[in-house]
């Protein structure tokens, strides 16, 4: 039976990433460190090819995407872009801490959404529904393989919500630059609305090997900590708008 494959890389490192900001739809470059740091990983390792490039419209993704792919003309999809923070956007945890808004956000962030932001639970469904779309395009056209270059948050909602082996949402943080290949197979897809995730992306590097990836994935597990208390990550699994998601 075809199965159809998806290769997701959350775009390289910027500026307010390194300094634990809340950008969401702020449209960051990428910083200079990584412009560097992703195209010594594109020269190290091998990114996976397809035919068709679904990518978040924000420079940040649209610049990872020519760097690694620099022969390709990107499909863009305002969907898929990061969580909007409203009016923390570029602000950090320790600047909002003593906003009582920001508070009541971090306990219930999926129903309570940033001043002129956008809740978890409207993140997650609009991230959901261009998802969605993107693969019944790709089942209805018989495209089997693509790549989508997007944001930590939606790659963490997307495959929190379908992927298989199923965990949650801060067990598939990812670092700058890096991502997982899915593999759909399409009666199953229809029937369960799950998808099988079977690779790290590159697919030859080891993380742990590497200390500047293994450092900045330590900085983004820090950063949840600090945002929704030590320990607790894991049961804040849909208030996915955190600043080093982004």
């Amino acid at each position: 039976m075809k199965s159809y494959q998806i290769h997701f890389i959350r775009h390289g490192a910027t500026a307010a990433n390194r300094e634990g900001r809340y950008v969401g739809v702020t449209d960051t470059p990428l910083s200079q460190e990584g412009i560097g740091k992703l195209e010594d990983m594109n020269r190290r390792y091998s990114y996976p090819g397809a035919p068709v490039f679904y990518v978040s419209p924000l420079k940040r993704c649209v610049e990872t995407c020519k760097i690694i792919y620099p022969q390709v003309t990107p499909i863009l999809v305002p969907a898929l872009s990061e969580c909007n923070f409203g009016e923390w956007e570029g602000k950090t945890a320790e600047e909002l801490k003593e906003d009582p808004k920001f508070q009541q956000w971090l306990e219930n962030g999926q129903k309570t959404a940033p001043p002129g932001g956008e809740s978890g639970e409207d993140f997650t469904i609009r991230v959901l529904n261009a998802f969605d779309k993107l693969v019944e395009g790709m089942l209805r056209t018989g495209t089997t393989q693509a790549v989508v270059v997007t944001h930590g948050g939606v790659i963490m909602t997307i495959l929190s919500a379908y992927g298989i082996p199923k965990a949650g949402f801060y067990d598939w943080i990812v670092g700058n630059g890096c991502g997982y290949s899915v593999r759909i197979t399409p009666g199953l897809w229809m029937r369960d609305k799950v998808m099988e995730v079977y690779a790290k992306v590159p697919k030859d590097l080891d993380e742990e090997q590497d200390g500047d990836l293994k450092y900045i994935r330590n900085i983004v597990r820090e950063a949840a900590d600090r945002a929704y208390g030590t320990g607790e990550t894991g049961k804040k699994s849909l208030t996915n708008c955190s600043e080093d998601y982004s």
